[in-house]
């Protein structure tokens, strides 16, 4: 009997250590649904391989409307700069008196208010339960942080650019541990507004 061809014993790769982690069956599917099924794995597999909730770093139950008051709230702004303490409340050193919202905010119209969750953005000082202020108004460009849709999940990212001049969304996080999130054209992908701005109090 010879040994060469036809299958071997414990030949091939061993169940559960392909891509999906588990044993695999064949089907066959339309030729037309064939990118909406990859379009689905693919998101199904960035959701299991996703650490701290990278891919999904907004929290959804925290998206408000800032409330603008119709009096102005001017606060002093010193024109002293210190390194600690407080500067001096003699009215010359006041440079002059800011309005918080105004000074946060372009467009009401089209501003809104997400909390972040997660830590893929700490790079660029966006923390866990900062408010970031996004303006659906503002056109995105490269290297703008943008509050984006990816397969229905919201996530805040640096805006980049791939490979094909498609879009990819850059974590700030030096530790290495968050992965970029690449667009793909069977991905649902939309950016929902340009971050200008957060809030944090201590």
């Amino acid at each position: 009997m010879s040994n060469r061809g036809g299958k071997r014993e414990n030949a091939g790769r061993p169940q559960g250590q392909g891509k999906y982690g588990e044993p695999t069956t064949t089907m066959r599917i339309p030729q037309s649904q064939t990118a909406t099924v990859r379009s689905f794995l693919d998101a199904f597999q960035r959701k299991k391989a996703k650490t701290d909730d990278d891919s999904s770093n907004v929290d959804m139950s925290d998206f408000f409307i800032p409330k603008i008051n119709e009096e102005s709230t001017q606060l002093p702004l010193f024109s002293t700069k210190v390194a600690a303490g407080s500067p001096s409340p003699a009215e010359d050193h006041v440079e002059k008196y800011l309005d918080i919202s105004e000074y946060m905010i372009d467009d009401a119209t089209s501003t809104f208010l997400i909390t972040i969750k997660g830590e893929s953005m700490i790079d660029v000082g966006l923390m866990p339960g900062d408010k970031v202020v996004v303006d659906r108004a503002k056109t995105p460009i490269l290297g703008d942080i943008v509050l984006a849709v990816v397969d229905r999940e919201f996530t805040i990212k640096i805006l980049d650019q791939g490979a094909n001049r498609m879009p990819k969304l850059m974590p700030a996080n030096s530790s290495g541990a968050y992965k970029p999130i690449y667009i793909h054209p069977s991905s649902q992908f939309e950016i929902f507004g340009v971050a200008i701005g957060s809030i944090r109090r201590f």
